[in-house]
């Protein structure tokens, strides 16, 4: 009877301008490891969120297992799901993004059903509602994501994984409230032609500078017209942290997906520049935990024993 250890990444998505399509897998990581047993569901959860994260068919992690099973159409007769979380949830690094892929790779794993990593992502993404998550998590490194199915049609993704060095970031999590759907619906339904175009430009500066190495362009590349200005308002403290990351030589900041993280670039000064953000933070009235990350480009690893 064999079991199946699923490791994925934290994820940092849109990183300034690459709103719902560009994500970053980071050093820090999810376990799950899945055994089938004669009957009945057991799941246990350890680490970050433990106490609020569901031990019943709600668990995403099942939910996503249970997803490919339906699909499949067979199942193990009863299964346990032993969770260790390091991704703190509801953070801007993907925590539910890791919760589907372990999920979907563990149940692949399995039963063995074969399915390829495209269809799993394509899966992932469609539980998830975006790719800019799940496709780093599942490949590693910085990913591009590209939409091919039409509003309403189940979800199709084109990626392009983006070979770049090695990247050190100093992530900092303010102890605020804020879930991605929350931040979601601040967002408008229509921009300008000129918000596009800066986004659109600066995106492709940011693809560019990343690959090259070139954190003297990510200061300009990493601006964002389309969801920052409507959620950074919403985390105290936020515009001073990020002029304490820049007072100590951070190149380049932004809000980790949907935040309430903040994602720095800096090529050093990594604690100085977290110390700082938390300072700036704390003055705020806002407590928060730092962690210097590097970028994973290894993404989710499936172990069969």
């Amino acid at each position: 009877m064999k079991q199946v250890t699923v490791t994925v990444p934290a994820t940092t998505a849109n990183l300034g301008p690459g709103f719902d399509c560009l994500g970053l897998a980071l050093n820090l990581h999810n376990t799950v490891t899945f055994r089938p047993v004669e009957q009945g569901l057991k799941i246990s959860v350890a680490g970050e969120g433990a106490e609020a994260i569901p031990t019943d068919e709600s668990n995403l992690v099942y939910r996503a297992a249970q997803q490919l099973f339906q699909v499949v159409g067979r199942k193990p007769a009863g299964l346990i799901i032993e969770q260790n979380n390091c991704v703190p949830a509801s953070s801007g690094l993907g925590s539910s993004a890791s919760a589907v892929v372990a999920g979907l790779a563990g149940a692949n794993a399995l039963i063995n059903a074969g399915f390829s990593q495209s269809a799993l992502l394509d899966m992932a993404a469609e539980m998830e509602g975006h790719a800019d998550n799940v496709a780093p998590a599942f490949l590693g490194g910085l990913v591009l994501c590209n939409s091919l199915n039409q509003p309403g049609e189940p979800g199709q993704f084109h990626t392009e994984q983006i070979p770049t060095p090695v990247y050190h970031v100093v992530l900092v999590l303010p102890d605020v409230a804020l879930l991605t759907r929350d931040a979601r619906a601040l967002l408008p339904t229509q921009v300008s032609r000129a918000d596009a175009i800066f986004n659109i430009s600066r995106m492709g500066l940011l693809i560019r500078a990343l690959m090259a190495g070139d954190f003297a362009k990510l200061a300009l590349a990493m601006q964002d017209r389309l969801h920052q200005p409507y959620r950074m308002p919403l985390i105290p403290g936020f515009q001073a942290a990020v002029r304490a990351a820049q007072s100590h030589g951070a190149v380049a900041t932004a809000l980790s997906g949907a935040g309430p993280s903040l994602i720095a670039f800096s090529q050093d000064n990594h604690r100085p520049i977290a110390d700082d953000v938390q300072a700036a933070f704390a003055a705020a009235g806002i407590s928060s935990r730092s962690w210097i990350l590097t970028s994973d480009n290894n993404g989710c690893r499936v172990q069969i024993q």
